[in-house]
């Protein structure tokens, strides 16, 4: 076994977002991806249980499915509600999934949900998805304005009870002001950098910056086209990798892949809302390529060889998101 093998058998691999909804495959699908995870050496997966438009009982029957097959599944599953919950699923070789919305649709404006969703596992959720909702204006919004006053109500309800605040795919002057109301960590659960590949999906260094300065993380997305040419090589996600880590420094960089189970399926998902995926974004691409799990202890490998200290290799590998739970996470009385 090489030193890169021994390191990411030893460490927390933990991927902060796989979008397990129905525009990105079928159950069964899913389950398969997770497995993969698993034999990949993840030790967290945190899944996509609502995406905007959805509403808040679309997305407690999500959550109430998934709740139920980690229960069904306990020798395979770990709920995680804790950094604790991550470090047991890595002793007993397990997986711990996670819960996070992709919009805040879910909260339909009432500010009482956010304590309700945090209770069933939800531990972060990001602005806006692509498009304006009551919080703010999303990445692909014909407008640019800032966080609504709903939304500052909402980003300080989230952080009492310990939920992360997420930026990713929303509009830059509704995460700048998020920035600057937060009193506690924002992440980028699954963002790249603009620098390396010009899209309204990827964040400029000022975006970046200003997240890390709240004490976050951002992580690097697996699809093709945030990354390059429809670039799904290992080589293209360590490029944005090291971007951001000779940007941020390795404390402020992590994983969240959202690597979709079946890219046909989110291909006809984007074909058929216009609106939400603009033209001109590449999104008409037949072909979506994505970074698989299986490229993960890869990342390892070349992380090492560009003689990344292991101490950098364990944070970005799932160290840093390790530290959030621990730091922002609150203990459900």
């Amino acid at each position: 076994m090489s030193w890169a093998e021994r390191l990411h058998a030893s460490a927390i691999v933990w991927d902060q977002t796989f979008p397990a909804t129905p525009t990105c495959g079928s159950w069964s699908a899913h389950l398969t991806a997770l497995e993969r995870m698993r034999r990949s050496g993840y030790t967290v997966a945190s899944i996509t249980v609502a995406s905007d438009p959805d509403d808040t009982l679309s997305a407690i029957r999500r959550i109430s499915q998934w709740r139920r097959l980690i229960h069904e599944r306990d020798d395979e599953f770990i709920l995680l509600e804790s950094a604790q919950d991550a470090i047991s699923a890595k002793t007993q070789g397990k997986l711990a999934i996670g819960f996070h919305f992709q919009g805040t649709t879910p909260f339909d404006r009432d500010i009482g949900l956010v304590e309700i969703f945090y209770r069933l596992g939800v531990r972060h959720a990001l602005m806006a998805y692509n498009q304006k909702n009551h919080v703010g204006d999303g990445c692909h919004e014909r407008t640019d304005t800032g966080l609504s006053r709903f939304g500052l109500e909402l980003v300080a309800e989230m952080q009492r009870v310990g939920m992360l605040v997420d930026c990713t795919h929303t509009g830059r002057q509704t995460s700048l002001d998020v920035f600057e109301a937060a009193t506690a960590p924002v992440i980028y659960s699954h963002s790249n950098a603009a620098a390396l590949r010009s899209h309204q999906r990827n964040i400029d260094d000022e975006m970046a910056r200003a997240c890390a300065a709240t004490g976050g993380v951002v992580g690097v997305n697996g699809i093709g086209i945030f990354l390059g040419d429809n670039d799904d090589s290992t080589e293209a996600l360590f490029r944005h990798l090291d971007y951001w880590v000779q940007l941020l420094g390795p404390d402020h960089v992590g994983i969240g892949l959202d690597s979709v189970s079946e890219p046909a399926v989110l291909a006809q998902a984007v074909n058929s809302q216009a609106s939400k995926y603009p033209a001109g974004q590449n999104y008409d691409d037949a072909d979506f390529r994505v970074v698989v799990p299986e490229q993960i202890p890869q990342l390892t490998d070349r992380l090492v060889q560009a003689g990344y200290p292991d101490e950098a290799v364990v944070a970005v590998l799932g160290g840093n998101w390790m530290r959030l739970a621990r730091d922002v996470w609150k203990e459900v009385a």
